[in-house]
């Protein structure tokens, strides 16, 4: 790639603003990017939203920088200059699909347009159509108001902090630059492509009903026809796309969409619920009994199904993670490892291709199935295929049946007290020295020592027993992430909980936190 051709020269015409106001002459003519934007892994800005006070954080010509920006970034590493885009299903998503590719194009990259998409279809596209990068324009589960983009140059991988701070500098110092031979090429069929590759994979002899929610995001265009043609008795629940998001955001965490997936699940005598987010990439599900069974148990029943066929695997778990892993007989007695690595899509997808494992699972419901099983990125539906096999292999018991197999252990939900992305990770390292404090000085918590403290990401202290919590930085929203975890009971959860809360009110950065568990 000839970087330095005659030709190739700075991006002239629109300065690059952080500091404009809608409705505005500079607003509608300069471009706007607030740096607050670029995250660890992702971008992702507020867009804005009829009726909302909220001041946006990037405008069209901002996302035209972003472009610019990104396609520059793909010159620079030295990869070939062709990128698959695809958007979600949001009222603005096409525009800013549009703006985004549009600066690629000025950037001398030809777009290879796969459409409306979920993130693993823009993933897949990557090797259907032989393209190494990908910008997939998507907000996830966030709220109407949010847009962004998922970014990689190199498959099944997704930027992690190093590209993410140099496409940063990039944007903001207006060094972009121009280049001849961009076009647009608009690719007919890949969606089509996707559902069939997936389907194909499995036909199931086994007879299973499932309600398949997707909370009325994108998901709701691919996951109920898939699942079909494999067999599955389907029970679509809110999934017809509508961008208002009615009911609730499409979320797997969130405790509204899985207790109406759950209650759904006990009206039509269902084997299990499976509820997928905005852009498809994550999990939920709920067993037969309508019991909500978080994303982290998930990933345990299915290592034990896959380590019985795959003897010494490797995985890779987040650290908002069931300890159980690190315990668990059955992958003992098959020789499995499991390593506690970052939280985040990027960190777990990039750490589980570097140690060649098997599956990286996510507490936030991002399941990463490698070769055999699946390409290494991670896909809601993949994921839910590796559910009904797993009931497939084990015909005489249900989804409950294969929980309560595991180890009995007690969780919280992942909560997210409010805090700015200015000063989360200020907040987030007093935090971590308060507890490292507590640990060297003996003081205990909940009415026990603290025997280890994780900082690998934010801060993980263990407790005598095995019990333990956790408090870290949210990667992609202005919001802390609490996790807590007991072998002994619910109200062993509640105490160090309640203990964290005492933490938290030390620090009036952080918003008002009412939640009970």
């Amino acid at each position: 790639m000839n970087v330095g051709a005659p030709q190739a020269a700075p991006a002239k015409g629109m300065r690059m603003r952080t500091d404009l106001q809608p409705n505005t002459w500079d607003y509608e003519t300069e471009a706007f990017v607030t740096p607050t934007g670029f995250r660890e892994y992702d971008a992702r800005w507020w867009f804005g939203h009829p009726g909302s006070d909220k001041p946006p954080q990037i405008n069209l010509y901002g996302i035209q920088a972003l472009g610019l920006g990104l396609g520059t970034l793909i010159h620079e590493l030295g990869k070939e200059p062709k990128i698959v885009t695809g958007h979600d299903f949001r009222s603005y998503s096409l525009s800013v699909k549009q703006a985004l590719e549009v600066g690629l194009m000025q950037a001398g990259i030809e777009v290879h347009d796969i459409g409306l998409a979920l993130s693993p279809t823009a993933y897949f596209a990557q090797f259907h159509l032989d393209i190494e990068s990908v910008a997939m324009v998507t907000a996830s589960h966030n709220s109407n108001g949010w847009t962004g983009v998922k970014m990689g140059v190199e498959r099944p991988l997704t930027f992690g902090p190093k590209e993410m701070t140099r496409l940063k500098e990039i944007v903001l110092n207006d060094e972009g630059v121009a280049r001849p031979g961009g076009g647009y090429v608009r690719e007919m069929g890949v969606a089509d492509a996707y559902k069939a590759e997936l389907s194909d994979s499995l036909s199931l002899k086994r007879k299973i009903k499932a309600v398949v929610a997707c909370g009325n995001g994108t998901a709701g265009a691919f996951a109920p026809q898939v699942l079909e043609a494999m067999g599955v008795e389907v029970i679509a629940m809110d999934c017809e796309l509508d961008h208002t998001f009615p009911k609730y955001n499409p979320n797997p965490e969130d405790m509204k969409m899985l207790h109406a997936m759950s209650a759904r699940v006990k009206e039509t005598g269902a084997d299990l619920g499976l509820a997928f987010d905005g852009d498809g990439d994550r999990c939920g599900v709920v067993d037969n009994t309508g019991e909500e069974i978080f994303a982290d148990k998930v990933g345990l029943m299915l290592a034990r199904d896959l380590s019985e066929r795959h003897k010494g695997a490797k995985f890779v778990v987040d650290v908002k993670s069931t300890g159980l892993f690190a315990i668990d007989p059955v992958l003992k007695a098959n020789g499995c490892e499991t390593e506690y690595w970052k939280t985040g899509h990027s960190y777990i997808k990039r750490r589980a291709n570097e140690l060649g494992a098997l599956a990286g699972f996510e507490k936030s419901g991002h399941f990463f199935l490698q070769p055999p099983v699946g390409r290494g990125y991670d896909d809601g539906i993949v994921a839910a295929r590796c559910i009904l096999e797993m009931l497939e292999r084990n015909p005489g018991k249900t989804v409950a049946d294969l929980k309560n197999d595991l180890p009995v252990s007690y969780g919280s939900p992942t909560m997210s007290p409010a805090c700015s992305d200015e000063e989360k990770y200020g907040v987030v390292d007093r935090i971590v020295a308060a507890f490292q404090k507590r640990h060297a000085d003996g003081v205990q918590l909940a009415g026990r020592t603290i025997i280890d403290v994780n900082t690998v990401n934010g801060v993980r202290f263990t407790l005598e027993g095995g019990a333990w919590g956790l408090v870290r930085a949210s990667s992609n929203t202005p919001n802390l992430v609490i996790v807590v975890e007991s072998p002994d009971s619910k109200d062993d959860v509640r105490a160090i909980f309640a203990a964290i809360k005492d933490e938290l009110a030390n620090h009036p950065e952080i918003g008002a936190f009412d939640q009970e568990l």
